[in-house]
């Protein structure tokens, strides 16, 4: 079994506060053993063979888990651009996208819709039988919304799709929720919420109704499936609580008593603030097209004050938050993901060790993988990063791809020292 030997790296094992001197061998899929601290070195002598990578300088950390993911938004401008791609070439671009998500250190994403029914699942097939490279992914239904809600954009005169699938009514959401089970996704999607991209359903409005979720939910227990969901208004984080929904996003207007109910189940309810795309509409919207009189008109500061407020508060309460905001569109370009991190340690108040743990080992719980995934650990899956620096320091050393000396996913280095920056096809260096 072909061995490697990291070694001389600084080691930050997705939970602890602070990073160690270690070497770490890999063998296989998994993680072999770890020599901490000047520990004999049983671990370097049992892999004289091996090749061999030198870490000094560098911190090597669990590949990250994208909580937010939709690799089949392909930079659009409007979410109609993407009804108009044709499912062959909406699939090559989803492909693309896939890629540069591993170029960027994420090592595994919990999609959060697809744009389409199957772009997800065809991906996810397609990644673990090796015909294309990518994170490990779960696949999500489109976003189940209703007549009017956020996804919908249809008019009178005019039938368009976009990234939604419409139902209404508790039958509705039965048979698609059913469609979407029969075509083989890990996770159903459900908008509550409307959005402030939504003219006739703004953020706080609730154009879902108590018996649609209960149906879509219903479903999902029936068939073992993950749910997730759009919640921005506070009665949506309500009815998401109340229905059992795992995977709760944005959380923007919760109130008093929403943010109690999260907490009252921050044992079994991940959140998702999504906040890159607030962040970028605000701050960096222009090139865009959304100007600051745009941004304003769109009460997207009013957004961003009361996105930042909430997290701080669900921080306190020890509710367990995802990365994952919201990349994809042409504001929010995919790549930029690990940009979260650092979002999370100035706006939410996260501590650097914190946001990093959001990013590796709570999204490994996310994905039900915490006991394979998410941290450097013997046994664990060899989903590692090294990072020129300490990230523990500086969380925004994981945006840049040329500070990833090493990305390696399943025990296969997609990226070493000698492979080229983002280059994702070649194997690593010749054994020492």
């Amino acid at each position: 079994m072909a061995e490697t030997l990291i070694k001389n790296a600084s080691v930050w094992d997705g939970l602890s506060d602070s990073a160690y001197a270690a070497d770490v061998v890999v063998a296989g899929a998994r993680i072999k053993s770890i020599a901490r601290d000047g520990a004999p070195a049983a671990a370097s002598a049992a892999v004289a063979d091996a090749t061999v990578i030198d870490g000094a300088g560098m911190t090597l950390m669990p590949g990250m888990v994208e909580g937010h993911c939709h690799p089949s938004f392909t930079g659009v401008a409007e979410p109609p651009e993407l009804g108009r791609i044709c499912p062959e070439e909406h699939m090559l671009l989803t492909a693309q996208n896939l890629k540069l998500l591993l170029s960027h250190g994420f090592t595994s994403i919990f999609e959060a819709a697809s744009a389409k029914p199957m772009l997800g699942v065809t991906a996810r097939n397609a990644i673990a039988q090796g015909l294309i490279a990518g994170p490990r992914m779960l696949a999500c239904s489109p976003e189940i919304t209703t007549t009017a809600g956020l996804g919908d954009e249809r008019q009178r005169h005019l039938h368009q799709e976009s990234f939604g699938l419409v139902a209404d009514g508790a039958d509705e959401m039965r048979r698609v929720a059913r469609e979407c089970v029969r075509d083989g996704v890990d996770t159903l999607k459900i908008n509550i919420s409307g959005d402030e991209f939504v003219s006739h359903a703004r953020a706080e409005i609730t154009p879902t109704e108590d018996e649609e979720v209960a149906a879509l939910v219903k479903v999902a227990r029936t068939f073992g499936k993950n749910v997730a969901c759009h919640a921005r208004s506070s009665q949506s984080v309500k009815m998401a609580v109340r229905h059992g929904i795992e995977c709760i996003y944005h959380c923007d207007f919760a109130d008093e008593e929403a943010l109690d109910l999260l907490e009252s189940v921050k044992d079994r309810v991940f959140v998702g603030p999504a906040f890159g795309l607030v962040h970028n509409c605000t701050k960096e919207g222009e090139p865009a097209g959304i100007t600051p009189d745009v941004a304003e008109s769109l009460g997207l500061y009013r957004k961003f004050d009361a996105c930042v407020a909430t997290y701080q508060e669900i921080r306190k309460r020890g509710v367990p938050v995802v990365v994952g905001g919201d990349y994809g569109f042409a504001v929010t370009p995919m790549g930029q993901n690990a940009r979260d991190i650092e979002h999370f340690v100035r706006y939410f108040g996260f501590s650097p060790v914190e946001a990093l743990r959001c990013a590796t080992s709570v999204g490994a719980r996310l994905m039900g993988m915490e006991d394979e995934i998410g941290q450097v650990k013997e046994g664990y899956l060899a989903d590692l990063l090294l990072v020129k620096g300490d990230v523990t320091k500086d969380v925004s050393l994981v945006q840049s791809q040329d500070n990833l000396a090493m990305i390696m996913k399943d025990g296969v280095i997609w990226k070493g020292p000698d492979s080229g920056a983002g280059r994702l096809d070649e194997g690593l260096i010749a054994a020492e």
